[in-house]
């Protein structure tokens, strides 16, 4: 893959994070990256004062930096800065981290040496990966905690992980055949000056978030099936009346995911009037979460193709501006607003889960399992499925809405922005494990709703089941659930099931 300008997806970060697609940059970035550096040269040669090229940082920008000092300076900022706690972020985080930041610094607005870039491609196409903290951004100056970390391996400081052991960075960098950077005027605040670490979980969580939407409207439409709903409440023109997206987008796909179920027509003219909400009203409570998701990967695209550098420079006119385009704010409001998206979908699968296992609220079986009181079946899975969704109550606590000034009160608002999409990924978690209890479930009670009626499921969900049973066996008795629920966690991530419904039915939106 080769960085340009304004071209980089969230699907292109993914596969570098991801699945190790190697990075590049094309000649036209190489000559930018060469031109604002020559200007910034020029300017220390002239003995021009610029924010954290000639000058300390935040509350200390009115402190003068000598000529002498000014590579200590950047040395100085990078180990200062690098002040984080906690576990190391995956690996793949670090690498989307990585491609989002060379792709910042290759618009030319920072200054930058091109070698600097060429060490960060290298850790990136030889697997380099710095060990990061994960706590210690408050989101604005960007991440400068977290990034700093990453940078230390690039001095020859800190620790990496390097075919799967845990080196000095020293160590790291010589593995690879190369010597530690001695940092140029303004590289060092060029380096760590930006948003690319919430950036970069939220990258990952919407691309998984997309894929989960998936499976939530699969997961629904077998649950709608087993609970003896209604397909009625999908028709189009319902929902061309009140023409959200995601709700249109919903109640499209299950009416395709139903399509020819015979259990939903064995019960046409039913004495029941309507469906619970959880059934009923599943396309505008899943659609509203959809077009949550859709708007946060257009916010994570405008921001994996910005610069957020500060200061910028202006190489065709000569020109440098301060600005705040390390604020995090953007991101952390779209991660708050995803959180409460993803917690939705796992509110509303807890429920119609309580459905399936409650004999009050359905027609089979007490917690889905023959011989109950000598079984329990599925009874403490929907404890399970509940806790996760009472702990996604208090991760949604929007995180953006907080500010604890910081630099002596020069940066006094901060947009806790990697802490918001810390929490949603962790919600991202809970959910997946939750939607996989309901499909669990729904094809527990599939199979107890067959049994003596052998009648077919809906093209979509007839597949999906057929996916969940080549992996996972009918409870005919009492087992230990936690395994069959990381199993159907493991395919709801390989996508699997998703790949082979939209085989059946179609794109799935």
């Amino acid at each position: 893959m080769i960085i340009d300008k304004n071209d980089l997806s969230v699907e292109d970060v993914v596969a570098v994070a991801r699945y190790g697609a190697p990075l590049s940059i094309s000649h036209k970035a190489a000559e930018r990256i060469q031109r604002s550096r020559a200007l910034v040269e020029k300017w220390v040669k002239e003995g021009k004062i610029i924010y954290g090229i000639t000058t300390g940082f935040g509350a200390l920008s009115n402190t003068r930096i000598s000529k002498e000092d000014t590579r200590q300076l950047q040395e100085n900022i990078i180990m200062s800065h690098s002040a984080g706690v906690g576990n190391p972020l995956p690996e793949e985080v670090v690498r989307a981290i990585m491609t989002i930041r060379v792709h910042d610094l290759s618009m030319g607005y920072s200054g930058i040496r091109l070698e600097t870039i060429n060490h960060l491609l290298a850790f990136l196409n030889e697997g380099i990966c710095p060990v990061v903290p994960e706590k210690g951004s408050v989101g604005a100056s960007g991440d400068l905690a977290p990034m700093s970390h990453l940078c230390l391996v690039l001095i020859g400081r800190g620790e990496a992980f390097y075919k799967g052991k845990r080196v000095p960075g020293k160590k790291a960098l010589s593995s690879i055949g190369l010597s530690p950077i001695t940092l140029e005027a303004g590289e060092g605040i060029a380096l760590i000056n930006g948003t690319q670490v919430m950036t970069a979980i939220a990258t990952l969580v919407v691309q998984d978030a997309v894929r989960l939407l998936k499976m939530a409207d699969i997961a629904c439409a077998m649950s709608l099936e087993v609970l003896m709903g209604s397909s009625s409440e999908f028709d189009p023109r319902i929902h061309q009346l009140r023409p959200h997206p995601g709700q249109i987008a919903a109640a499209d796909n299950m009416i395709r995911l139903t399509n020819n179920s015979e259990i939903i027509l064995s019960h046409r003219g039913c004495a029941r009037v309507q469906d619970a909400y959880t059934l009923r009203c599943s396309p505008q409570i899943h659609g509203a979460s959809k077009d949550a998701v859709i708007h946060a990967k257009k916010v994570i695209e405008i921001e994996i193709n910005s610069t957020t550098t500060n200061p910028l420079i202006f190489s065709e006119t000569e020109e440098l501006r301060l600005g705040g385009n390390f604020h995090g704010q953007p991101i952390a409001m779209a991660a708050d607003y995803l959180s409460m998206g993803l917690a939705e979908y796992g509110n509303v699968s807890e429920r119609r889960i309580e459905r399936m296992v409650n004999p009050q609220l359905s027609e089979l079986p007490a917690f889905l399992v023959k011989n109950g009181g000598l079984n329990s079946g599925f009874m403490i899975a929907q404890y399970t499925a509940a806790a996760l969704v009472s702990e996604n109550k208090v991760l949604t606590h929007p995180a953006c809405i907080d500010s604890i000034p910081t630099s002596a009160n020069k940066e006094d608002h901060v947009s806790m922005g990697t802490i918001a999409i810390r929490q949603c990924r962790e919600i991202l978690n809970n959910v997946e494990h939750v939607i996989a209890v309901e499909m669990l479930c729904a094809a527990q009670a599939y199979d107890l709703l067959t049994e003596n009626n052998p009648l077919k499921a809906g093209k979509g969900t007839r597949e999906a089941y057929k996916i969940i049973r080549e992996k996972i066996p009918y409870l005919d008795k009492d087992r230990v659930l936690s395994k069959d629920i990381d199993a159907m966690v493991s395919l709801l991530r390989s996508e699997a099931i998703v790949k082979g419904v939209e085989e059946a039915v179609g794109e799935l939106k």
